[in-house]
Order: structure tokens, then sequence, then C-alpha cells
């Protein structure tokens, strides 16, 4: 169902906003209708983490940030209110947030980020119905997602759940205050708690992760492609916006990234890496055509587009992998008085790329503290240097960490299926040349960097603009938003090829062993940490 005439825009709106609420960052953007960016405003994000694991979030906090956001917007862009044919809002994807009573938040959320489900998550796993569910969703289970959270609430904290009206996402929170309307999309329904085949919610899944009981929690699935609800007169007041004006809830902000970036459209196997604070690696497939790797792990996504999903492995940390290790650097120097700042020390990276040798030193690089989850499931997994000697200096740890970068996605995409013909990138990442061909030759494949700025926001802006009408189909909307942003080809390395062809066996070799050593590990970390926490000061 496309938006009613009550819905449609005014005659002259010429902008749609695309909201993407991230970890880091809320953004508001406005787009002109053919997809040229106009302006953007932005609102730092916050969240909790605590030493049990936990990273939690204020729901109304997000919605005040968000409300923020497109205040700002409306001080760049003159009669914001008034040209705008529409709104989309995408956001951070998993986590738990859970709404009660006259849409009151029963407590802060738990984001992607929180670890505390990963008892639950082992668990769950060895249930005879596991691979039932991973065969219907395509998804692996971990600690971020919505399902093994609610599993976990379940057993360990049920009264959260007792308050709870709705179980939501970020996305379906900020809809909610946008429009009044309780819904969830297909995207994050499906491989949470549904089947990708469908698009609808899965009775085996729900009982595979011990959840029939609170199925009633689940919202309505609706697509924001067909289904837009008007702007609430309260959300108008506090944005600055019309009252009315059509409202589109986007998919999770993986996959709404990806569609921004260029996942879909071109020939060939064409795949889209997301370069940023995680990695996020995807492939656009027919629904028929998925491939479900034994190991039970990454995600299938849908995509708004009939018959399409995106195939997706997630590492849990990219950049942050080299903010550690140029702030080694930067603490070294400090020691000795001298600043260096973050900026300084990336200008930098392709010197120490010319000062070192390639394949040395295999690098891992899950230096998230929840471990890793593509293209294995392990919350004890960390990072760690394979083959170092004392010929090796720092700008081989540098050239080790980006080399694992590269390494670690072929993991991911060799656990797809075969490797893609072509590789479009996206994150700020993407803008280093020499990490560019890293990549390229880890996969063997040419890469294309998109120039498109906000590329989530942008995914949900042109969702959006299908569904007003401004595109007959989504397709139609990816020539004008999407194919000319893309830069030229550039092709990989053949000597790096060969180099990163020879590393790739010990890097998938030494992950393998070191799960038991990862394993032992945790304990200890713990202990040490409980032992540390009660040290008297000055022992």
């Amino acid at each position: 169902m496309v938006a009613s005439d009550a819905e449609r825009p005014v005659a002259g709106a010429d902008v749609i906003i695309g909201i993407d609420s991230g970890t880091s960052v809320i953004k508001a953007v406005a787009f002109e209708l053919n997809g040229r960016q106009i302006a953007s405003a932005s609102v730092p994000n916050r969240y909790a983490s605590g030493a049990d694991g936990s990273a939690t979030q204020s729901l109304s906090q997000t919605w005040r940030d968000c409300a923020a956001a497109l205040r700002g917007l409306g001080d760049k862009v003159e009669n914001l209110a008034t040209r705008t044919a529409a709104l989309a809002v995408t956001a951070q994807g998993d986590g738990t947030w859970l709404v009660g009573r006259q849409d009151k938040p029963v407590a802060d959320a738990w984001l992607w980020l929180d670890a505390r489900a990963a008892p639950t998550v082992e668990r769950l796993a060895a249930g005879p119905l596991g691979r039932a569910r991973f065969e219907a969703t395509g998804t692996g289970l971990n600690t971020c997602q919505q399902g093994s959270q609610m599993a976990h609430m379940d057993r360990r904290a049920p009264e959260l759940l007792d308050h709870a009206e709705v179980v939501l996402h970020c996305k379906d929170w900020l809809y909610l205050n946008l429009t009044g309307v309780r819904a969830t999309d297909p995207s994050e329904a499906s491989f949470t708690f549904g089947n990708f085949r469908t698009r609808r919610y899965d009775d085996t899944v729900i009982e595979a992760l011990g959840l029939s009981g609170r199925r009633k929690l689940l919202p309505e699935i609706i697509d924001g492609t067909m289904v837009t609800h008007p702007l609430a007169a309260e959300a108008a007041a506090e944005t600055g916006l019309k009252a009315g004006t059509p409202v589109s809830l986007g998919y999770v902000d993986m996959v709404m990234t990806a569609l921004g970036a260029g996942v879909c459209g071109g020939e060939g196997d064409v795949a889209c890496s997301i370069v940023g604070s995680t990695g996020v690696h995807m492939r656009a497939v027919p629904t028929g055509a998925v491939h479900l790797n034994k190991e039970g792990s990454g995600y299938v996504i849908t995509l708004p587009v009939p018959d399409l999903v995106t195939q997706v492995q997630t590492n849990m940390a990219t950049t942050l992998n080299i903010d550690w290790v140029l702030g080694l650097a930067s603490d070294v120097l400090k020691e000795f008085g001298h600043e260096a700042g973050h900026g300084d020390l990336v200008a930098r990276i392709d010197r120490w790329l010319d000062d070192s040798r390639p394949g040395q030193i295999v690098y891992h690089p899950y230096i998230s503290e929840a471990g890793e989850r593509g293209p294995f499931v392990n919350a004890n997994a960390r990072a760690g240097f394979v083959g170092l000697s004392v010929n090796h200096r720092y700008p081989s740890l540098v050239r080790a960490v980006l080399e694992g970068l590269g390494l670690a996605m072929r993991d991911c995409y060799a656990a797809m299926g075969d490797l893609p013909s072509e590789l479009r990138l996206s994150g700020g990442a993407a803008r280093s040349q020499g990490l560019r061909g890293i990549l390229s030759a880890a996969v063997h494949a040419p890469v294309r960097v998109s120039s498109r700025e906000e590329a989530g926001a942008a995914g949900c802006a042109m969702m959006a603009a299908v569904a007003i009408g401004a595109y007959p189909d989504m397709d139609a909307c990816i020539a004008d938003w999407v194919t000319p942003l893309l830069g030229p080809a550039e092709a990989p390395d053949p000597a790096l090829i060969g180099v990163y062809d020879g590393l790739f066996p010990a890097f998938g070799a030494a992950r393998r062993a070191l799960g038991p050593a990862w394993d032992m590990l945790a304990p200890q970390r713990r202990n040490t940490a409980g032992a540390s926490a009660k040290m008297p000061q000055g022992a």
C-alpha cells in the first residue's frame, strides 16, 4: 500500500529527510528528490557500559536527540517543514528496546554491544532446534540480537518483559515517537524471529529461542517502501516539521548503508563492505541463492527489493583496531612530552606501510570486548599477533593490523561462498589508499568507493522516495541515487594477491587453534579484574 492521498506531500515539496541513529551519533540528512545531499545535522549519541558486559541507552534521551537533530537540520535548510515530501528512519540494529503502557520505556535499551546474554547464546545454540532456527533466519545466534537478549531476560530478569507491551529496535522506537505506530520492518523481524524467505515471523524460530510465551510482545511488520504513516502532531511540534508528513520505516542500518553505498546494481557478483568501527560485509543475492554455512554464522537480511536479500558477515571491530595500534604510538609519544593527534598518526599510515614488508605477521582483529561474531561466534575471542620476531618494529605492527582487517574480510566473504567480483566500500577508512589496496588484494576484487557522504540516511530516504511515488521502483531510484556516485574501479596488485593467498591459510589455522586459549583466558581476566578491584589502594 502506497501512502494515501491524505499522506501525499503537497505540491512543491522537494526534500526527503533520512534519519540514521547510529551507536555514536544521530544524524538527520536532507536530500533532493534526485538524491543530491543538501545538508545534515547531528547530535552525539550516549550510552553506558558496565563491567558486567552491559551496554545500555536511554530511550527517552534517544528520542530527544533525534528531535534535536531534526531541529538542527531545520536551522540549515530554509523552509524545511514545507519543503519536506517525506522522512524515513533507520538506526543501529539488534538490541532490545522495551516499551510499556502509554508507550513509555520500561528500562534503558540493551544495545547490540551488550554481552550479558553470552551464556544464554551458548545454551540456545546447543538446543535441539538450533539448526532449524538458523535454516529459517539464515542468521547465527549471538549476544547482539534481540532474540538472545529477550531469552536471557526471560530467565534472569523476567520482570522486564512482564512490564513490556511491545519489544522494539532503535529505529522502531523512533518511528513510534514520530508516528504513534508500534511496528518493525521485515529485515530485523526475519533475521531475529522469522524466515527470510517469507519475511514474516516463524513459530519454530520463536520456539527455538524459548519465547513462545512472549510472542505477543512482537510488533506488526511493515515495509516502508509500501506503507507510510503521517507525522504525529506532537512529533511535529518537537521536530519543527509539518504534521501529516509521510514517514517511512526503514530497514536496519546495515542494509540501508549497503543500499546507499551500492550493494545493488551492476554486473557480476557485487559485494559491499562498510569499513567503520565495525566491519560489515554484504552481498545481494536472490532469496533462492543464499549460501548457509555449516558453522551457522552470519546474517541473511532482506532488502527493500522483492526476492532480494543480503548475505552478511560482520566483524565486531574494524577501525577500532587501527585506533588501538595508533594509540600505542600516541601513548609512547605522550610519555616523552610529545602530542600527536589521531589525524597526524593516520596521515603516516602509508609511510609505515612503505617501511614494512607484506605478509610477515598474522594479526587477528578481534579487539572488541564482545569477542567476534563473523564468520564465527566466540565472545571470548581476542586480538593478537602471531609470528613476531626481534626484527619487527612498529611499522610492521601497523601493516599487520591492516592486513588482519583484509584477511578477516576475506574470511567473512569465503563463508558466504565464492569471493566477489567487485568490492564497493563505504566508511571513513575507505579513504586510505593503502588500506584499499590491502582489502582489494585480500579478496581478489577491484574496489570502487562511493562518494555518498551519508549512505545509511540515503538508503532509508530511498525507501521513502519509492513509497511516495517519486520513483516507480528501487532499481530506478538506484540509477539516480547510487550509481553516479561510484568511483572508478581500482584493480588489486597481483603481487599482493599472491602474498595474501599465502598468508590466509595461516590466518585461518591460527584462528581455529586459538579458540581453547581464548576460552581459558576469559575466566582468568575476570578473576584478575576482581582481585584488582579488591586490592587496597597503593598495594
